[in-house]
């Protein structure tokens, strides 16, 4: 030791010596610095000059020799915002619906490095949230939404209620305040993670970056499993910009559950011992395997079918057997159907819609087939249940099952064929403003058979429900969960947005569509293609007809309009009137077949809805033999 010290230390008395080590030494600890800033973004390669990126060795090629001398590597570090979106690039989502505020900066930087990802924005969340919602509805696919925290975060509201109750997949992500440290106070600040919890399947503040592709996977996996529905991140803005080297989390395989062969053969055999079996087609059988099955099943047994509202669609409604649409609570030929049976199949039935039947101790059985076993309730307490695949379970039961000879189904269809005369005799009413058999006949005479016809809340949806056949599954969008007015005009831009090639057209009360109608600017900034109604009554006309059957006067639910041609204008769209119940056939299609956004006014007459729809409809059903 004592003689390597005396070689050093005259060595190092020398300033040209002694300058080198230095020198040396300082370009070690640069370049040191350099390594540690220079830290690249998982699945985001172009973030890196290209003579950066990683060359990977092929699976063949030898392992390069470890020496004693080599630094231990650090794990990838990457900006939780980033982690976040390349974890909902891996759930395949296309879009992010929303509003950004200042607490979602870091996000909205991240989500414009992607390039599979586009960012839809809207001009209020609520319209955002739609969107989404639809956008689930139609995909099977969680729909992305935005918003800030505070007034943002609580527009969302209900669009996370219609998704929940309408059992659509949603992920709403929303922006938070620091929550490490705060500079504002309470300013702004909601517990919205509460707020959503009973409006959601799952919610949860992200407190930190490494449970981002956890929380995500989560997120997106409630979302769609059955029942979908809406689920909630909040993401805090110092979370955001945090550090982390968490992995995305790839979703696993996985099948749904099927039914046991010991309830396939209950059910199939209680149907085949029955005199008059009748299918009620729910909103839990709108999936595409589940259209095909059921199809099958009517097909080869003949067994009859109605729907409920959520239902429309799923067979083809020009079937002969299908028998209507409960689109009235009660005493509508439609009934008289379900009166006639004494086996009730309810497939994907669901408690949020309101009953097409009541039933009662010593009534008809009831077989429930659903993903989930029964919601009982007073009026619904079935004998027989189903549960597993729903697709899976009718495939099941339709190769036990075949037609019967003893089944008789002459009263339904009897009772189905009075509700057709009286709403043929209608249609052909030329009064102007237009009447609603007339309008609904129309629309479904211009629209092809995959044509989506996307309608808001309000007393036409009756009119619509009972009288437009839907050739295929979601082509009908109707909310008869949450019921919510506004939703009409942002659901149907979504499904142009999915579908570009195919025709859409909403159908919204002035009143639905005045609550969402700054959206407009968004569907024609898309250039989007699609056709507006809107049924003016210049009054809340599904409310005044409930005033009119309760017996209240007349009062309080009515208000003026703008000009909408002019409004639709004043947006860049095309805006149509119509001034004649002849011309509003060859408008219509002109709309259809023209690029662009076009918002036709049609005055409505709902003179008669209380006299045709509490008091004939009633009456004549009521008249009808068993």
């Amino acid at each position: 030791m004592s003689s390597i010290q005396d070689a050093i230390l005259p060595a190092l008395s020398n300033p040209l010596v002694a300058g080198v080590l230095l020198a040396g030494g300082l370009i070690a600890v640069l370049a040191a610095m350099v390594r540690g800033r220079r830290r690249p973004l998982p699945d985001h390669p172009s973030a890196l000059p290209e003579q950066a990126q990683p060359v990977a060795l092929p699976p063949s090629a030898p392992a390069a020799p470890a020496t004693a001398a080599a630094p231990v590597l650090e794990k990838t570090m990457t900006k939780a915002s980033d982690l976040f979106v390349a974890c909902l690039e891996e759930e395949g989502c296309e879009y992010v619906f929303g509003v950004p505020g200042e607490e979602n900066l870091d996000f909205l930087d991240s989500l414009s490095r992607s390039r599979k990802i586009k960012l839809i924005l809207t001009r209020h969340e609520q319209g955002a949230g739609f969107m989404a919602a639809t956008y689930g509805r139609h995909t099977g696919k969680a729909g992305v939404c935005l918003a800030t925290l505070g007034p943002g975060a609580t527009n969302l509201v209900t669009a996370a209620a219609y998704a929940q109750l309408g059992g659509m997949p949603m992920l709403m992500i929303t922006g938070q305040k620091p929550i490490k440290s705060s500079k504002q106070g309470r300013f702004q600040i909601l517990d919205v993670v509460d707020m959503m919890r009973p409006i959601t399947k799952f919610t949860h503040q992200l407190a930190s970056a490494d449970n981002i592709p956890a929380r995500v996977r989560e997120a997106v996996r409630l979302a769609q499993e059955e029942k979908p529905g809406a689920t909630h991140l909040e993401f805090p803005e110092d979370v955001a910009h945090e550090q982390t080297t968490s992995p995305v989390i790839v979703a696993s395989q996985v099948r749904r559950p099927v039914a046991d062969d010991k309830s396939i053969r209950i059910a199939a055999d209680r149907i085949a011992r029955a005199k008059s079996p009748l299918l009620i087609i729910g909103a839990g059988a709108n999936r595409k395997l589940t259209s095909r099955m059921l199809t099958e099943l009517v097909e080869k047994t003949g067994i009859p079918y109605i729907t409920t509202q959520l239902g429309k669609g799923v067979i083809d409604e020009r079937n002969p057997k299908y028998l209507g649409c409960a689109a009235l609570s009660s005493g509508d030929f439609v009934h008289r159907v379900i009166e006639a049976a004494d086996v009730i199949i309810n497939v994907g039935h669901d408690v949020i819609e309101k009953p097409p039947f009541f039933m009662k101790p010593g009534g008809c059985d009831v077989i429930h087939i659903g993903f989930r076993t029964a919601e009982v309730d007073p009026v619904y307490f079935p004998q027989i249940e189903v549960v597993g695949d729903i697709a899976n379970a009718i495939w099941q039961i339709k190769e036990r099952l075949s037609a019967q000879p003893h089944w008789t189904f002459e009263s339904m269809v009897r009772a189905h064929k009075a509700e057709m005369d009286h709403t043929a005799a209608a249609v052909g009413d030329l009064r102007c403003p237009v009447y609603p058999q007339y309008l609904v006949d129309q629309v479904r005479k211009v629209m092809p058979s995959d044509g989506i016809l996307c309608l808001d809340n309000g007393v036409y949806k009756i009119w619509f429900t009972r009288s437009y056949p839907a050739h295929m599954p979601n082509t009908f969008l109707v909310d008869n969960a949450l019921a919510t007015m506004g939703a009409g005009l942002p659901s149907a831009m979504a499904s142009s947005m999915i579908f570009p090639n195919r025709k859409v057209m909403a159908v919204c009360g002035d009143g639905g569509f005045m609550m969402n109608s700054q959206e407009l600017e968004t569907a024609v900034r898309l250039k989007l293609n699609l056709v507006v109604l809107i049924l003016n009554d210049n009054s809340y006309g599904m409310i005044r007809w409930k005033q009119a059957n309760m017996g209240f006067a007349d009062w309080g639910l009515t208000y003026g309009n703008p000009d909408f041609v002019k409004y639709a204008e004043s947006y860049g769209a095309h805006g149509h009137r119509v001034t004649s119940a002849e011309s509003m056939p060859a408008l219509l299609k002109q709309c259809l077949d023209t690029p662009g956004v076009h918002v036709v006014e049609v005055p409505i007459d709902y003179a008669d809805n209380d006299r045709i729809l509490n008091k004939d409809v009633r009456e004549l059903s009521a008249a009808l033999p068993v």
